[in-house]
């Protein structure tokens, strides 16, 4: 689990509109109306029956609280590689490790506002990945786990779209 001194410190890397870094912002001070363009990942963990896992966002989370989204997402620190940003996420939030690691779309890129108003704007590359062991998640990141059937959950994300992240909603189709 990430420390709150860690939480308070976190920054993220801000990126030019052709990707390039630019340079570092505390990760809190950039989620806003006004949201720069920054560097995240997201990754989709399946189980050995090929199986989703989808998490429903802790309702303590400042953007999207409680909504179902994709295993899990973060933001790699200024330096770090993003497989091994992945990694320690995976850990942090769901105290899973992983197997067979995927950058599945390198390029992904996505502007929303929820209802708060507050932005993400993110180059997010998507991962996939295996489950390599049990679920224990952190409370302060996720709510709620399942696992579920691709294809429903395909379906429940074409019926009821404002019920899951809208990078979800994005990345899926492409997987």
């Amino acid at each position: 689990m990430t420390t709150e001194l860690e939480q308070h410190v976190e920054q993220v890397v801000l990126l030019s509109d052709d990707g390039a870094p630019i340079g570092v912002a505390d990760k809190h001070a950039v989620h806003t109306e006004d949201t720069p363009l920054h560097l995240a990942f997201s990754c989709h963990v399946y189980d050995g029956e090929g199986r989703i896992l989808v998490t429903r966002r802790a309702l303590t989370k400042r953007t999207w609280p409680g909504v179902w989204t994709n295993s899990f997402c973060g933001h790699p620190a200024p330096g770090e590689e993003l497989a091994d940003a992945v990694t320690r996420r995976a850990r942090d939030e769901l105290g899973l490790e992983l197997a067979g690691l995927t950058l599945e779309l390198p390029d992904f890129r996505y502007l929303a506002v929820d209802a708060s108003g507050v932005v993400e704007n993110e180059i997010c590359p998507v991962f996939t990945a295996r489950a390599a062991g049990p679920v224990t998640v952190n409370p302060d990141e996720v709510a709620e786990w399942r696992w579920a059937d691709t294809a429903a959950l395909r379906a429940a994300v074409d019926l009821t779209p404002w019920a899951f992240s809208p990078w979800l909603a994005l990345q899926l189709p492409q997987l």
